[in-house]
């Protein structure tokens, strides 16, 4: 005797509830049977389980199978999501690289361990010593994590980040969006967070990762406060992961980029840098050299390109957070949280320095915090584009610039300060109106609060503008959302960062 259709996919329906729920009890009493559904819960915790269709019959078992092979996820509750039948086999070869070392799951991709530990597996364990402070979103290739920020959304929503790091490398936008740092490298574990010679820096050190010729992805393996003897520098082709641990460059020298190319740096606290140098420093296994005094930049981008800095937390140094200088282009600063500063931002070398004029830079999706006072940024000659940042603090002006830069600030939310005499955003370091009058600094779709005003001026020039457009200018209305997580992460392995 026949069943009819609409009775199989009623009982099709009622077995999958069953089979939810006895999955979900087999995984409570750490039951494990045979194939494998996901439950992600309010707790975080990823419940595995399975039930084998093979015993049921026939008809039932194809309206299972097509029910499943329809579906992306059932929907319980919002907290309560059961994986579809067509996601097991990607799911099952995650658990597989998991299973195993992780030097095996990621094929070619090596970990320099005569530098630090002898097991990779090691490595990915790392992640479990930071906190996880935000709330799981729903796994990248079921749904976007929908935060707008396409930084975030491009890699956050994959709980197994930390098996595919250099995918990181795939999410760059604006001007620097090109830089690739270390993802053709293999990866390097700091272990040892002294710096004690400058010059001859021991394997297993921050220094000595930056400064060698080969690309390297430079990930560390515990929470560590890196107090630098000298400036940092560093040498082409590199990434800087702070993802998974708590890492501290503060207290000392920091970071400089000079003459290189294709660098990132991601993830990492930078504070009270000091002015530092008169000083051999090596710069790359064959070279060392006499560094006169640096001024104590968190960062120093000096005459480098394809730069991307990405969710950083910066604060209270020396001179500038970032500065960029002497011909530097092809940057991108994007996700970071800037505190307790008053030169923040300096793009451009001085007015007379005209290889400036080549400078594009991409100003994105920060947070410019409390305590901050000027130069967010302050610009020269170049092309400058200020794209959905938050504008939080500022004691005298938020953009400032001189020799006829073009800035571009498109969706940025301004909040101006109580001082009356401090809510203009923007500052020309130029008394001659007759002659600021004619850059082109514009404002388009940006949210002004507390009186918070932009001047604008120049003609408006399409080509001019095309220079210093990176990438599309989402609402102001969305900015709280898309930077609400800018500074640097707590990222946890397993789990969405």
């Amino acid at each position: 005797m026949g069943i009819s259709n609409r009775l199989l996919s009623s009982l099709a329906l009622l077995v999958t509830f069953i089979l939810f729920f006895v999955c979900v009890k087999a995984s409570a009493e750490k039951t494990e049977l045979n194939s494998r559904y996901i439950f992600p819960g309010n707790n975080q915790l990823v419940f595995q389980c399975s039930l084998p269709l093979f015993h049921l019959a026939s008809p039932v078992k194809e309206n299972i199978k097509r029910t499943f092979s329809q579906c992306n996820w059932f929907l319980f509750s919002s907290d309560f999501r059961g994986a579809c039948n067509g996601r097991l086999s990607e799911e099952n070869k995650l658990q597989g690289l998991k299973n195993s070392s992780m030097e095996e799951g990621l094929e070619d991709e090596q970990w320099i361990n005569e530098h630090s530990v002898d097991n990779p597996e090691e490595i990915a364990s790392m992640m479990d010593m930071s906190i996880r402070n935000s709330t799981e979103r729903r796994k990248l290739g079921y749904f976007s994590c929908g935060t707008g920020n396409p930084v975030d959304d491009c890699w956050r929503c994959d709980r197994h980040w930390y098996l595919r790091r250099k995918n990181l490398a795939n999410c760059g936008i604006g001007f620097g969006r090109n830089a690739i740092g270390g993802r053709d490298g293999r990866y390097y574990v700091v272990t040892d967070p002294r710096d004690d010679d400058p010059v001859n820096p021991k394997p297993g050190t921050l220094r000595h990762a930056v400064i060698q010729d080969r690309p390297l992805w430079i990930v560390f393996k515990r929470d560590m406060v890196i107090r630098l003897k000298q400036e940092l520098i560093m040498n082409s082709f590199k990434t800087i992961d702070g993802r998974g641990a708590n890492v501290h460059i503060a207290n000392g020298a920091c970071i400089t980029i000079q003459y290189v190319t294709n660098i990132i740096i991601h993830g990492i606290h930078i504070h009270d840098c000091k002015p530092t140098g008169n000083a051999m420093v090596r710069s790359s296994p064959s070279h060392y050299g006499w560094r006169t005094m640096a001024d104590g930049d968190g960062i120093s981008i000096f005459g480098a390109s394809h730069i991307w800095v990405d969710h950083n937390s910066l604060s209270n140094c020396a001179d500038g957070l970032i500065d960029a200088i002497m011909g530097s282009t092809a940057i991108t600063i994007s996700n970071n949280y800037f505190t307790h500063h008053n030169e923040v931002m300096l793009l451009g070398h001085s007015d007379s320095y005209v290889r400036d004029k080549q400078m594009q830079v991409t100003v994105a999706y920060n947070h410019f915090g409390e305590g901050l006072i000027q130069r967010m940024p302050r610009c020269r000659h170049g092309y400058f584009h200020v794209v959905n940042n938050d504008y939080t603090h500022w004691e005298m002006y938020a953009i400032g610039g001189s020799a006829n830069p073009t800035i571009n600030s498109q969706g940025n939310r301004y909040l101006a300060p109580f001082n009356r005499f401090a809510k203009e955003v923007t500052k020309r370091v130029e008394r001659s109106k007759s002659k600021w009058r004619h850059w082109n600094w514009r404002s388009e779709g940006d949210m002004f609060l507390n009186g918070a005003y932009f001047t604008p001026s120049g003609a408006g020039a399409a080509a001019s503008y095309a220079k210093a457009s990176s990438l599309a200018a989402k609402s102001s209305s969305l900015v709280g959302t898309i930077t609400s997580n800018a500074g640097a992460l707590s990222c946890r392995r397993g789990f969405m960062c």
